[in-house]
């Protein structure tokens, strides 16, 4: 059984080598094909020298290739030159310019070709597929401006639309390139990635423009350490869009200059729309650099990026930024920090695959706390999630950062030679019930606040129910447990953990599990009468009205 099972393999290897090289030999010929065509036109035509201009004489220059004024290629071809009165060229590169007779918005292109000891050398592809081009060759002059030294035309007899990234003298200067994936012709489902390096480690963003049919959004790209990977929407639905990256010119701050340039056609029918943005986004002093639009799809997840003007009202006291998703009537709620007025954090689609509402909250500062916790909101949006996977029970949330170093560092003392998962559930109660002291001042002066949360518990070592619950799902959460809050009430509002055991949901109570209360003090006393306690017994002291995620 073995041998056949070898055997098959070995055909199936067989088959798509096979096949592959069938693609290959087919694309070769066709390649042999086209190259041949443009030598049979060469060879029919009156080939003519290609003249320099007298300004390329004076600074003499000779070119090896191309060697004509008008010739035939197939998709490319090569300029290589020299020039030998170095000193009366200053600037750094060659401009070799590209127009298609076609017309339209990518009718044009331009090669920026770095001059290296007096010579220069690019590999051209004339972009635009079959049809006549006209070239041109330029150097600069004593004063830095662009002289023609040559001049050509160029047919392409092959078909194929095929275009490089146009990378402006700005983009070489700081070394701008893109990754393998983004070409200066391609086509994305209502969004595209754009993914590369910098080589500028202070510079923070770049802003990239699209522009299609008379229309123009913008853009900021975050970078991290001179590299970045985001993705740009493509508002305005099926059709040709013009993509201009800007750098920062040097020394200025709102001033830019193009970097790159590059075409994608959108396949997708669907126009995105705009945020909607509240009249606090701005007294707020909100800036939402992403999303950029509503309507997007993701994959299980979005991230929220922005900041806040520091004069703005309350921007000083806005320490954390809050998203709340919906699917229906689900809904589950992130905490974003915000430092230097910036912020920047992830939230999850956690209900699985289909539509979202979206709303970005900032907390509203002109109530006072309570237990009852007062938000404003600043912007709403939709997404559309494709991914199948259902994460409720088990992704971060506000107040359960199941992803921090802290608490996964914790976790995992916590799990060294638990094997089941009651054992694992019993060390993350144990833990809890017997490290955390209950907050009787923050019960009696509802003094709750918007940063509580699992990591605030783990610091302070107290809190009220809710802020034990918040770490015992964080820890179970960072496990890789399923666990969620539950809400109700036992003499008063309460919440407690259920975690999935074995495939049932183990009820624990490690607020009541840490001790009592007694003349407004509290007394700590571990007890397990609150771990998998009987359903019947717990109901009597226990009601439950909701879960949160």
């Amino acid at each position: 059984m073995l041998k056949q099972w070898r055997n098959l393999l070995v055909l199936v290897l067989l088959v798509v080598s096979l096949s592959a090289c069938a693609f290959n030999d087919e694309q070769k010929k066709e390649d042999q094909r086209f190259t041949a065509e443009a030598e049979g036109i060469n060879e029919k035509s009156t080939l003519q020298t290609l003249q320099v201009t007298p300004f390329g004489t004076s600074i003499g220059v000779k070119l090896s290739k191309p060697n004509y004024a008008k010739f035939a290629v197939n998709a490319t071809f090569q300029v290589n030159g020299t020039f030998t009165k170095k000193e009366a060229v200053k600037g750094k590169y060659a401009l070799i310019k590209l127009d298609s007779k076609r017309g339209g918005i990518a009718s044009h292109f331009r090669y920026y070709t770095e001059l290296k000891d007096g010579s220069f050398r690019q590999n051209v592809r004339l972009f635009d597929g079959k049809g006549a081009y006209t070239v041109s060759i330029s150097l600069p002059n004593e004063q830095g401006q662009l002289k023609q030294v040559a001049h050509a035309t160029v047919t392409n007899v092959n078909p194929e639309v095929k275009r490089d990234v146009m990378v402006t003298e700005a983009g070489h200067d700081k070394e701008l390139y893109f990754n393998s994936s983004v070409r200066g012709w391609m086509s994305g489902d209502g969004d595209f990635t754009l993914q590369g390096t910098v080589n500028d480690t202070a510079m923070k963003e770049l802003l990239v423009e699209t522009r299609k049919d008379g229309q123009k959004k913008q853009y900021l790209v975050p970078l991290e350490s001179g590299t970045f990977n985001s993705s740009i929407p493509l508002h305005l639905g099926r059709g040709l869009y013009q993509v201009r990256v800007m750098l920062p010119k040097s020394g200025e701050r709102t001033v830019t200059r193009l970097g790159a340039e590059l075409f994608v056609t959108n396949t997708s029918d669907k126009a995105l729309q705009p945020i909607d943005y509240s009249n606090e986004y701005k007294a707020r002093g909100f800036t939402l650099d992403e999303p950029t639009a509503s309507g997007r799809k993701l994959q299980g997840d979005g991230v929220v990026r922005g900041s806040i003007r520091s004069s703005a009202s309350y921007a000083s006291q806005t320490n954390t930024v809050f998203v709340m998703v919906k699917k229906g009537k689900l809904e589950a709620m992130y905490d974003i920090p915000v430092k230097d007025f910036s912020f920047n954090g992830k939230y999850y689609l956690r209900f699985g695959k289909g539509r979202y509402d979206v709303t970005v909250f900032a907390p509203d500062l002109e109530r006072k706390a309570t237990n009852v916790q007062h938000f404003v909101g600043v912007a709403h949006f939709s997404e559309e999630n494709t991914s199948e996977l259902d994460e409720r029970n088990t992704a971060p949330s506000r107040g359960i950062p199941s992803d921090s170093p802290e608490i996964t560092s914790l976790a995992n003392k916590l799990m060294e030679g638990k094997r089941t998962e009651r054992d694992k559930a019993l060390a993350v109660y144990r833990y809890v019930a017997s490290n955390i002291q209950y907050d009787v001042s923050k019960l009696q002066n509802n003094s709750f606040a918007f940063d509580d949360g699992a990591l605030k518990t783990l610091r302070t070592k107290k809190g009220v129910c809710q802020d034990f619950a918040y770490l015992g799902i964080a820890l179970l959460r960072a496990s890789g447990m399923e666990a969620r809050m539950a809400v109700g009430y036992a003499g008063q509002d309460h919440a407690w953990i259920e975690v999935k055991v074995q495939n049932r949901w183990l009820t624990m109570d490690p607020t009541w599990g840490s001790g009592f209360l007694r003349n407004n003090r509290f007394v700590s006393s571990f007890t397990m009468k609150y771990f998998d306690p009987a359903p019947n017994d717990f109901k009597q002291t226990h009601r439950k009205t909701s879960i949160e995620y």
